[in-house]
């Protein structure tokens, strides 16, 4: 059965191609070698019987007929088994000198013509059938002379070639199988383990993952992808579920509260200034409530690449200098210094609410967490082809272990969670970073934290995109909003 698969594979179809198509080749190669020797061989044996013929007419006009038949005897006789051949005859066929018993049928009649026979020679112990290849000449007198050539060796050659030919080709054939059947099984087994570890996964089996050689070819290269896209997808299905779990913890407290507060105002008997202020509270449940799940939807849109296709050169300059004018009186009403440091014209391909959204949720945890008396810097500057976004401030950080860990949703420093916030700032900065490209990093400001996004490349210069930030990008409602990301 392992065989039938091995025959049936692509593989071994690939290799029989192949060695179909190599097989050809060699036999086109070796045929052409063949016909352009065989040619060369009747090309000198004709100039070497013309040579011959030559020089026996001129035998016989110096000497006559004795001195012809003496030439044709000693060359007969010279050396047995050689590869000349010579007759001489009368005017009807009649053997008169050679080494040939009797004048070939197929050359009576023909004068001056070239002609290819079977002969058997008086030569030797050992005669035998000869392919003879002669000419015929007609002397004057009426007599004829046959000076040819033995072609066993031509034949022999012939012979030789083919069978090298069809053995070339049969040791071709097997090896081309034997080759194709261990190349086949060699891959199925690559394959076979790729198929076993995603029927394991499909059994539910998630920590499964594909072999991997170290041989750094094209299927550790296939197991590698897969394995990191395995490894994403693990990573994603356990963030999901630390994100029920953390939606179910978030939002279960200011839901509850809400709840509450509408039971107590029903149940009790308040003026209207009452129920306002209970309205008031339920509205501002609601909004944090509905701030998450934007923030939710937001990150989602980042990470899934939905706006992409609508990105459009943003002025990364002017966008955070309107940030840096909307969060300067925060900053200013917590004692706190912001400080500005944009160099003009930077303008990078983007989104601009979702860019607007990442340096709104920069500034406000800067803010939110510096003391009084902190300053906190807003840079804007080129960075080689690209450009830098960079917020310092000089709170209390965030320790080096816990940096990985904070772009995560609903992650919070604060395990008590008794400060405002859902945890979905940095997780929405990472996000919006991921989607253009950009490398988000968080280090030590000595003291207080240092957030880098550095954007892969600029926008084509002469376009830009004016923008109200207040209105349009949403930095406008994030400083009202009562609710912290």
């Amino acid at each position: 059965m392992h065989l039938i698969r091995v025959l049936r594979s692509s593989t071994f179809r690939y290799a029989i191609i192949y060695m179909l198509v190599f097989g050809v080749s060699v036999a086109g190669v070796m045929g052409f070698v063949y016909w352009q020797t065989v040619r060369v061989i009747g090309s000198q044996t004709d100039d070497t019987i013309q040579a011959e013929i030559t020089g026996l007419a001129e035998q016989y006009r110096q000497f006559g007929l004795v001195g012809l038949m003496r030439i044709i005897r000693e060359r007969s006789q010279a050396a047995p088994g050689r590869r000349g051949l010579y007759l001489l005859a009368d005017r009807n066929y009649n053997r008169i000198e050679g080494n040939l018993s009797s004048w070939p049928p197929i050359a009576r009649g023909a004068s001056d013509s070239t002609v290819d026979f079977l002969v058997a020679t008086e030569v030797g112990e050992n005669a035998r059938p000869q392919v003879a290849r002669a000419r015929t000449f007609q002397l004057i007198g009426g007599f004829y002379l046959l000076v040819g050539r033995d072609m066993t060796e031509r034949t022999d050659f012939t012979k030789l070639m083919t069978d090298a030919l069809i053995g070339g080709l049969i040791l071709t054939a097997v090896l081309g199988i034997a080759g194709g059947i261990l190349m086949s099984r060699s891959l199925l087994a690559r394959i076979e383990g790729i198929n076993r570890g995603t029927e394991d996964i499909l059994q539910g089996d998630l920590t499964r993952r594909m072999p991997v050689r170290g041989n750094r070819d094209e299927f550790d290269r296939l197991a590698t992808s897969l394995n990191a896209m395995l490894d994403q997808i693990d990573g994603l299905m356990t963030g999901m579920r630390g994100v029920a779990d953390n939606i179910a913890h978030d939002l279960r407290s200011p839901i509850s509260r809400l709840r509450s507060r509408l039971e107590v105002s029903l149940m009790s008997e308040a003026d209207a200034d009452g129920f306002r202020r209970a309205m008031e509270d339920a509205i501002r449940e609601a909004d944090g409530i509905l701030a998450t799940f934007n923030a939710l939807i937001e990150i989602a849109l980042a990470e899934a690449g939905a706006v992409r296709d609508r990105f459009s050169p943003i002025e990364l300059s002017a966008l955070a200098g309107d940030a840096g004018e909307l969060y300067g009186p925060v900053a200013e009403d917590k004692g706190q210094t912001l400080t500005a440091e944009i160099e003009p014209g930077v303008t990078v391909p983007g989104n601009s609410h979702l860019l607007a959204q990442a340096v709104a949720n920069l500034l406000d945890n800067a803010i939110k967490y510096t003391p009084e008396g902190g300053r906190i810097t807003l840079a804007v500057q080129r960075d080689g082809e690209g450009a830098v976004l960079a917020i310092r401030d000089t709170g209390p950080g965030i320790p080096e272990e816990a940096r990985g860990r904070v772009l995560d949703r609903f992650v919070r420093l604060d395990a008590s969670r008794s400060a405002p916030g859902a945890g979905l700032g940095l997780s929405l900065v990472s996000a919006v970073a991921r989607l253009h490209r950009a490398t988000l990093s968080l280090t030590d400001n000595a003291p207080g934290l240092h957030v880098a996004m550095r954007f892969p490349q600029l926008a084509p210069a002469g376009h830009r995109e004016l923008q109200d930030t207040a209105q349009n990008s949403g930095l406008a409602g994030k400083i009202t909003s009562s609710h912290s990301f």
